[in-house]
């Protein structure tokens, strides 16, 4: 399992990586390996804004359909639109080309209740 030390980590297997205000979002490592093999990801709430914990989208996979849950409040910028096309990306690149959101951080503070790689790690 791969746990970059650059991002922060929800205890719903979320990863989150800022860049001045705004942010990438995808899901864990762990989450894309408990999923299996990832077919569709749907995010409807492009241009609006989320609350931290609140769900944002949801990734199918071949046996199941999982929430989606916002990291910190932030608007929806974009989503990723190569997962249109290649989904797979998200279970062959979770923290690289297989984000699934970017998006305005509204509370920066709100990282602070975030895990580190560790502590994410250690919660498996």
């Amino acid at each position: 399992m791969n746990f970059p030390e650059n991002i922060k980590y929800t205890s719903e297997h979320e990863w989150i990586r800022v860049e001045g205000n705004e942010a990438y979002v995808g899901i864990t490592d762990y989450a894309q390996s408990e999923l299996g093999e990832i077919v569709f990801i749907d995010v409807p709430t492009v241009g609006e804004t989320v609350g931290q914990g609140e769900v944002f989208g949801s990734v199918e996979a071949v046996k199941t359909v999982s929430d989606l849950n916002m990291p910190v409040t932030g608007e929806v910028l974009e989503l990723n639109e190569e997962l249109d096309a290649a989904p797979e990306l998200v279970n062959n690149d979770p923290y690289g080309k297989g984000w699934i959101i970017k998006i305005s951080v509204k509370d920066a503070a709100e990282l602070e209740k975030l895990m580190d790689a560790a502590a994410y790690q250690a919660s498996l």
